[in-house]
């Protein structure tokens, strides 16, 4: 257990902003067998980022006067907690994989522009849209229902969190691994690692749906059974993203690098939005 929570924190630490210091990282340690292994954790920080960023929407949207700009403001603000709290690692990689796979055909000539600390055209294109979209349609969801919003938001981030970890078990890693920012998890991660993502999600998901039964979360025009296929359709959706962006990245560049798991993360939450604003349309 004490080895579990170490390798929790240690995640913490890589895909985060949130303080892990002084004599509690000395206490965590670090070897680069722990950092691997830490990898599996990837969606329990989707848990804690998630969580907190749904407490604080969810709050903010019940606090704030019922107008029609509610669900936006509150939507709006919590992605920007969600950057903060991640340092917009995630944003990063995906304008790092737009700028080199958008500005070059040639493998070698992507992975230098993606390698490029600044951003160029295609990376800033990206980034407005995925926080526009992502701010429309987590505004979509806060409109239909102030818990649906939250529980979208806690879903999203931890299955977004689990599709990399795929990634990195199916596809080679290429690149410069001495200048990446994957290189700890440059070495295939294990079978330990992968199965602790799945825990992970798992049980975030089964919490979902006991605490969806356990409070009667019954949603206007919508039946039960009508939102457990809105979110089987959020999780179709982002199952369906995965797979087209690691087909892309095996045909671009024959493998990920660490800002294709950025990317991937980012997608995929839009895609679970996305999925699950669909299946409340499709099942009213």
């Amino acid at each position: 257990m004490r080895q579990l929570i170490r390798h929790y924190l240690l995640s913490l630490q890589f895909f985060t902003r949130i303080p892990v210091t002084g004599r509690l990282a000395d206490w965590v340690g670090f070897s680069p067998a722990m950092l691997r292994a830490s990898a599996g954790h990837f969606p329990g920080v989707g848990v804690l980022v998630g969580g907190l960023v749904a407490a604080f929407t969810y709050g903010l949207l019940t606090l704030l006067p019922p107008t029609g700009s509610a669900a936006l403001v509150a939507a709006a603000l919590g992605t920007v907690l969600g950057v903060l709290l991640t340092g917009a690692f995630h944003e990063d990689g995906l304008a790092d994989v737009a700028d080199g796979l958008g500005g070059s055909l040639d493998r070698q000539r992507a992975l230098e522009i993606m390698k490029d600390s600044r951003v160029g055209a295609f990376g800033a294109i990206a980034v407005v849209l995925a926080l526009l979209c992502k701010v429309a349609l987590l505004a979509m969801l806060g409109d239909v229902s102030a818990p649906l919003l939250a529980a979208a938001l806690l879903a999203a981030h931890v299955v977004s969190r689990t599709w990399p970890l795929l990634t990195i078990w199916l596809l080679p890693h290429v690149g410069d691994l001495a200048g990446s920012k994957s290189k700890p998890l440059a070495d295939q991660i294990g079978k330990a690692a992968l199965l602790t993502g799945f825990i992970w999600c798992f049980m975030a998901l089964a919490l979902m749906a006991y605490a969806q039964h356990a409070t009667e979360f019954i949603l206007i025009n919508v039946t039960p059974e009508g939102l457990l296929q809105a979110f089987a359709s959020g999780l179709l959706a982002t199952a369906l993203a995965w797979a087209a962006l690691a087909r892309w990245f095996w045909q671009r560049l024959g493998g990920f690098t660490g800002d294709c798991l950025g990317a991937t993360q980012q997608v995929c939450e839009l895609a679970f939005y996305l999925g699950l604003g669909l299946g409340l349309g499709l099942g009213r």
